[in-house]
C-alpha cells in the first residue's frame, strides 16, 4: 500500500500519529492491546492523538477505556462498522459513532476512505451499542428465516419457492434476500463474518438490555440460540452455518 510503513511493534506503529484505528474481535482485546508490554503502546500514543476504535465492542469496556485515555490527553470515539467484506472492499461500510461530533469531524476524512454511511449515534459507548442491537437482529433474522423455511418444507413448500414469495412480501429481510439466495441454497458459505463474534454481539446486546432493565426476552434468546449454535458449530464456522443446526433439529435440509 503506497504511504503505508511496516512497525516493528504497536509501540512503534502509533508513534508520532494524528489517529489511531483499531479494529479487533472484542473490546477486552483492545484493551488487551493499551496494557500489553507494561503499557508500551500507550506510553507511545501522544497527547492529542484521536482513537478510532471499529471493533465490534461493549459499550462499558469502551467508556472505561475513553476514560483511561481522556487523562492522557488523548480523544476516543467508537466506531464500529458494517457491511461485511463485500461493503469493506468496496468503501461502502456504514460506520456508527460514538463520541464527541468534533471528534467525529476530525475523524471523518479518514472514515471515508471506506464508509458510504457514517453516522453520529451519541455519546462514547453508543455506537457499539447499536451495532450489537443491528447485529443482535442479523440473528434473529438468520434464525427464524431458516426456522421458517424448515417448517415450510415439512408442508410441502421448496425452500426457494418459499423466498421467492417471502422476499416479495413482507416478512422480507437481508437474511432472506441474500444470505439464504447466495449461500444457504447453494450450499456455499464463505467465512465473511464468525459465527463467534455474531455469538459475542447478541450476547452484548443482551446484556445491554437487561443491565438497563430493558424486557428484551427476543435479544436474550437470541444470545442464547447464537451460543448454542457457536458451541455446537466451533470456532471458525461463518455465521450463516448457524442454520446448519436449525437443519439438523429439524431433520431437514434448505437447498435448492
Amino acid at each position: 500500500v503506497a504511504g503505508a510503513r511496516v512497525a516493528s511493534s504497536a509501540a512503534d506503529a502509533v508513534s508520532g500519529a494524528d489517529m489511531v484505528i483499531t479494529c479487533l474481535p472484542e473490546s477486552s482485546d483492545v484493551a488487551d492491546l493499551l496494557a500489553a508490554e507494561n503499557h508500551a503502546m500507550l506510553d507511545a500514543l501522544p497527547p492529542g492523538v484521536l482513537f478510532v476504535d471499529c471493533t465490534s465492542g461493549d459499550p462499558e469496556t469502551s467508556r472505561r477505556i475513553a476514560a483511561d485515555l481522556a487523562l492522557r490527553g488523548i480523544y476516543f470515539i467508537d466506531a464500529p462498522v458494517s457491511g461485511g467484506v463485500v461493503g469493506a472492499e468496496a468503501g461502502t461500510l456504514t460506520v456508527m459513532v460514538g463520541g464527541a461530533v468534533a471528534a467525529l469531524e476530525r475523524a471523518r476524512p479518514v472514515l471515508e476512505c471506506f464508509a458510504g454511511k457514517i453516522v453520529h449515534c451519541g455519546e462514547i459507548g453508543a455506537g457499539h451499542a447499536l451495532k450489537a442491537v443491528n447485529n443482535a437482529l442479523l440473528a434473529l433474522h438468520i434464525w427464524s428465516t431458516a426456522e421458517g423455511l424448515a417448517a415450510a418444507m415439512k408442508a410441502g413448500v421448496k425452500p426457494d419457492v418459499a423466498l421467492d414469495v417471502i422476499n416479495a412480501s413482507s416478512g422480507r429481510s437481508n437474511a432472506s434476500m441474500n444470505l439464504f439466495p447466495e449461500r444457504v441454497l447453494t450450499g456455499a458459505f464463505p467465512r465473511t463474518f464468525r459465527l463467534a463474534l455474531l455469538d459475542k454481539d447478541a450476547g452484548i446486546a443482551a446484556a445491554m438490555a437487561r443491565n438497563s432493565k430493558t424486557p428484551a426476552p427476543t435479544l436474550q434468546l437470541a444470545a442464547d440460540l447464537m451460543r448454542i449454535a457457536h458451541l455446537e458449530l466451533g470456532d471458525e464456522v461463518d455465521h450463516v452455518e448457524a442454520v446448519k443446526l436449525v437443519e439438523r433439529w429439524a431433520g431437514v435440509e434448505l437447498r435448492s
